[in-house]
């Protein structure tokens, strides 16, 4: 066990009001924490209940819209057959399966040849769990940065954002987000090698994984400046584990392409994803603004801008160093990556950091006006499950 850090203060002491000069019991950690995974499942479970509901009333079979669908389709062939897929559209539009990262396709894998589901089946399996080990290291952060009530609203929040329909779906978030949440966890609390090790097996989930590295160097960077170098060897081994897990795909990419730095950016760049600093995002913002489109594109671009301003109240909180710099680079990917604008809201769902402010607003309104507060995740709920079924079975763009 290492010595907590000081990135982040320890969990203010909470007493329980008394009554007629009682103490009254508090839950133990153990029941806090599942009221609020029990909370967000019945989230997800709704959700997933509205989509079924659809699916049925159009004819469709909601397994396979949760379970194939769009980049499911590509990790469950990844899984079954390997790399080497390219679909040829034109010379400047090529779709190879080198865009997509390995630990989800070998997870799928190892569970397709350990029990008897099938492919979509282990994807949702993985998904699923994968939520919710993620929903406990975001609650594990909220009462370590705040208390249990705040911890709470901000898996709930999570499991009620309009796009989180993809939890439940055999996507890759719900990975990356749980290897996310717990890094981010061990760095608040020390522990410098859990931190790395988990923020290495996030790089290995997706392109955007780089994230939670670059949040575990950051405070650990920030650590050897406060210290003047006088660190353990434990935070030098976690800075160092960080960024393997996305380096050693990013690099394997390179190779296997002839251009060991910028083979993967070609894949990338060929499935119409590439970093511009949102200059295709404003010029397509300017479309929806002068002609309009259907109703994902606006939607997405809503969602992002709420982003933006959730991570201005971050700031202005003065949120531990390590949370900043992960949902900053979430949001810079979201922003400032060019094509699959119907995607940003996907690329921003691990971003659960940029909830806190929201959480602690809940709480707040639930103290003083628990109607107020009801009412509030009521129609959060209504937005998230009917936004989730028109996306999954409606709307008919790539999540």
């Amino acid at each position: 066990m290492t010595q907590a850090s000081t990135l982040a203060p320890p969990p203010p002491a909470v007493t329980e009001p008394a009554a007629e000069g009682r103490t009254r019991p508090r839950p133990s950690p153990a029941a806090a924490m599942g009221t609020a995974l029990g909370l967000f499942a019945a989230a997800r479970l709704l959700g997933t209940a509205a989509v079924a509901m659809t699916a049925w009333a159009t004819g469709g079979h909601p397994v396979l819209l949760l379970g194939r669908s769009w980049d499911s389709v590509w990790y469950l062939r990844i899984a079954g057959d390997g790399y080497g897929r390219s679909l040829h559209f034109r010379p400047t539009v090529v779709h190879s399966d080198l865009a997509f990262f390995p630990l989800y396709p070998g997870l799928l894998r190892a569970v397709t040849e350990l029990t008897p589901l099938s492919g979509p089946g282990a994807g949702l399996l993985i998904s699923w769990t994968a939520a919710a080990v993620a929903a406990c290291g975001i609650y594990a952060i909220g009462v370590r940065l705040h208390d249990r009530a705040v911890a709470t609203a901000l898996v709930l929040l999570w499991g009620l954002l309009p796009h989180s329909v993809v939890l439940s779906m055999a996507y890759t978030e719900p990975v990356l987000t749980a290897f996310a949440a717990w890094s981010l966890y061990a760095v608040l609390t020390g522990r410098w090698v859990w931190a790395g090790a988990l923020a290495a097996c996030a790089g290995l989930a997706r392109p955007n994984g780089f994230a939670v590295a670059a949040a575990v160097l950051a405070a650990a960077a920030y650590e050897i400046f406060r210290r003047r170098g006088k660190v353990s060897h434990r935070l030098w081994t976690g800075a160092v584990l960080a960024p393997l897990g996305w380096a050693a795909y990013f690099l394997w990419v390179g190779r296997r392409k002839g251009d060991l730095l910028g083979g993967y950016f070609e894949v990338q760049r060929l499935w119409g994803s590439r970093f511009d600093f949102g200059l295709g995002a404003l010029r397509f913002v300017k479309h929806l603004l002068l002609h309009g489109d259907r109703l994902v594109f606006p939607m997405s671009m809503v969602i992002v801008a709420a982003g933006l301003l959730l991570y201005g109240l971050l700031i202005a909180d003065r949120a531990p160093l390590p949370l900043l710099v992960y949902a900053g680079a979430l949001l810079l990917v979201a922003v400032g990556g060019a094509g699959f604008f119907e995607c940003k809201p996907r690329f921003l769902l691990p971003a659960f950091p940029l909830l806190l402010p929201m959480a602690c607003a809940l709480v707040r309104t639930a103290r003083a006006r628990p109607w107020h507060a009801t009412l509030v995740v009521g129609a959060l709920a209504g937005l998230s499950f009917a936004y989730g079924a028109y996306l999954v079975v409606l709307a008919h763009k790539p999540l």
